[in-house]
């Protein structure tokens, strides 16, 4: 017997904790942690052990499929390439190039071959009709990088090693383990924190897993977030507690913002937010003055009607108070793959509103257009309607608003092909699925993920199996795609296409480490499996900043336009019942339900809801309820809770495995409800097209 222990990062989440993974024989039997991870020093989270359940698992496709009819049939990697390719390519002949749509899911920034040849694909498609979970989850973020700081990917990341102070909106680590804001064991980081002495702070609706570790939980109304940041800053302004210290010696803006927030005193925000002034006041005095603070906030902000304003407000705070680009504050990475600095030399640092969607004008960001149009797009006939689309690691049925619609609308495709793992919800539209081998299959570098960390390390891995048989890799397929259709492009992109698939990602990989800041070579990451510690973030600014001159743009005029609206809605009613989502420890994404060790024990696809609201309606702990929105209903067990806030239901999301025609065995055991039946697709952020899938208004009823 042949016995071996395999040290990579887990991709399936943002933490990407080191593990350890024994093999007997071609087999694993155990996965640990890493203990000489620099980074994540052994912590794993349940999640992990989903990696050898999705490497075994029966259900997962290992051979490229056709559907005829009702039935799916094996063809050969070559019949099915050619399919696709000339499919795509005739439906671009005759509609144009734009009836084709290109979807990519946020696994595909887990995987660095398909991240790279992705990109590709979509060069030589040729289309404006791009889409990809961005808009259901951190745009808002990346918009506000792009109007303040230059560029899309500069994302400030919470020192929360080094802090005194830790403001959370929206957000739940203890479970994420962080998002933007790459941090294994955040936990036990917490637990740090508060050993030192210092505060965390957490706003949300609900006592979520971080909000029970917090010195203050603040269960705001949904929705409200940025009432509050601005009522925070209005405080800081009229108290004279600014301390911009360095960073006003290249900040253009700061006398606009005091204008701007002079308005919004607690006393006035504090109804709608649903929040005693008082304790708006103390909050903003205690992180104005707290030696070392930081204000984070993510998908719970970001994906509600003021998400853009949410996450421009949380870098105002940051930047007035002197807590960014500094120690214990909001601080930029150096990675070793340094795509920002890459793509910065070439010109391709972001856009926004270079055009509007074709049906209802939604604007584009990054030349993607918010997933919530995509429905209409494929439904609206007319010059530019979507007629084929290719889905990539994406399951956008369970995660894109009003699910429902979507999936008739992509029943009504001329042509569809999915690059998946799993014949699911939505892959089940396709003609054609491409099947790239899973993760341990392919050699791995967190490209993304180390552009988020909380520290600079890095870490290469190769592969730990071989792919099976013909399996071939993401990277593979997008390349072969890319090179059937460059034949009908010209001498250009059949040239970039013949030199991209022979060097392969390994060899840009090589390439990008070398001309990083820090000069690093594959071959030395190849020497240390457990990764290599770059030491903690370092102030960078203002060199670090895209924009002419380096200077902080702390006032954009686009977003402060957008105040108005907010201003607006303050004197609106709530809604009786709000719903807001909410993630698990033991799931990331729909595909994991697929797993008997991640999906066993209680009935986790619960709608949570406050005593007084239960009991209100007659309702208690187990009751299946019935619960509607504008766009449909779901029925799902009730768990009568005091986490809630009263007048806000919480259902977590990715459930909802109810469709005939797929092949989950595990999932379709235990289905859930899809919280995006209910989420409306006609309701996003009107400055950026974000969808809303928090503070979505609701009625709900026993069955």
């Amino acid at each position: 017997m042949t016995a071996a222990t395999h040290y990579r990062a887990c991709h399936l989440c943002e933490a990407i904790c080191g593990v350890a993974i024994a093999v007997e024989d071609g087999r694993i039997t155990g996965i640990r942690g890493d203990v000489e991870d620099p980074f994540s020093k052994g912590h794993i989270c349940p999640k992990a052990l989903g990696l050898q359940d999705v490497h075994e698992d029966k259900d997962r496709l290992r051979r490229p499929l056709r559907r005829e009819g009702s039935t799916w049939r094996e063809v050969s990697w070559d019949e099915a390439l050619d399919e696709a390719a000339g499919r795509l390519a005739e439906v671009q002949a005759e509609h144009g190039r734009n009836a084709v749509a290109l979807y990519q899911g946020n696994p595909t920034v887990h995987n660095y071959g398909a991240l790279l040849f992705g990109q590709l694909f979509a060069k030589v498609l040729r289309s404006r009709s791009l889409y990809s979970a961005t808009s259901v989850d951190q745009l808002p973020h990346m918009l506000a990088s792009l109007l303040m700081f230059g560029h899309q990917l500069l994302l400030p990341v919470p020192d929360v090693d080094r802090t005194d102070f830790f403001l959370v909106l929206g957000a739940n680590p203890v479970v994420s383990n962080g998002s933007l804001m790459t941090a294994p064991g955040i936990e036990a980081r917490l637990r740090k924190l508060k050993a030192r002495g210092g505060r965390l702070v957490v706003v949300d609706p609900r006592r979520t897993e971080t909000a029970a570790l917090a010195d203050l939980p603040l269960p705001i109304r949904p929705g409200t977030d940025a009432l509050l940041l601005l009522a925070l800053l209005q405080v800081i302004h009229e108290e004279a507690l600014l301390t911009p210290g360095r960073l006003a010696d290249f900040t253009d803006g700061l006398g606009v913002i005091a204008d701007l927030v002079r308005p919004f005193t607690p006393e006035l925000v504090a109804p709608a937010a649903g929040l005693a002034a008082g304790a708006i006041r103390g909050l903003a005095r205690d992180f104005a003055t707290a030696p070392r603070a930081v204000a984070y906030g993510r998908v719970g902000v970001s994906t509600q009607a003021f998400g853009a304003l949410c996450a421009w407000l949380i870098n105002v705070l940051n930047i007035v108070t002197g807590r960014l680009d500094t120690a214990g504050g909001a601080m930029f990475t150096r990675p070793a793959v340094d795509l920002l600095a890459l793509a910065g030399r070439i010109g391709q640092r972001g856009h926004f509103d270079k055009g509007r969607s074709r049906v209802r004008g939604l604007p584009e960001f990054g030349g993607e257009w918010p997933v919530a149009t995509l429905a209409e797009e494929i439904e609206t006939p007319g010059t530019g309607q979507v007629r084929a689309l290719i889905t990539a690691a994406g399951n956008p049925v369970l995660s894109a608003p009003n699910g429902a619609r979507l999936g008739r609308a992509l029943a009504g495709l001329e042509f569809m092909v999915a690059i998946d793992i799993y014949l699911n919800e939505t892959t089940r539209h396709a003609q054609l699925i491409l099947p790239p081998s899973f993760g341990l299959e392919q050699d791995h570098y967190d490209v993304v993920f180390h552009t988020l960390a909380v520290r600079n390390t890095a870490r290469y891995a190769p592969a730990l199996f071989p792919r099976d048989g013909g399996a071939r890799a993401d990277w593979q397929i997008l390349g072969g795609l890319a090179a059937r259709l460059a034949r009908r492009r010209g001498p250009k992109a059949r040239l970039t296409c013949a030199l991209l698939n022979r060097v392969g990602p390994r060899g840009v990989l090589r390439l990008l480490l070398r001309l990083g800041p820090r000069g690093l070579s594959l071959a030395e990451l190849e020497r240390s499996p457990h990764g290599v510690d770059l030491g903690p973030l370092e102030p960078c600014l203002p060199e670090r900043l895209f924009t002419p001159e380096h200077r902080l743009r702390l006032a954009p005029q686009r977003l402060l336009d957008d105040v108005a609206r907010l201003r607006e809605g303050l004197a609106a009613v709530p809604p009786a019942l709000q719903l807001i989502g909410r993630r698990e420890l033991r799931s990331n994404n729909s595909w994991m339900h697929n797993s008997v060790r991640l999906t066993k024990g209680p009935e986790r696809c619960t709608l949570q809801m406050h005593p007084d609201d239960a009991t209100a309606r007659g309702l208690s702990t187990g009751q299946p309820v019935r619960v509607r929105s504008r766009v449909g209903e779901i029925v799902a067990p009730l768990e009568v809770t005091s986490d809630m806030r009263p007048g806000v239901v919480c259902l977590p999301h990715g459930w909802g495995h109810r469709y005939d025609g797929v092949r989950l065995g595990v999932a379709q055991q235990r289905p859930g409800a899809s919280a995006n039946d209910l989420t409306d697709d006609a309701e996003v952020d009107r400055l950026c097209g974000t969808a809303v899938l928090n503070g979505v208004t609701v009625q709900v009823s026993g069955e």
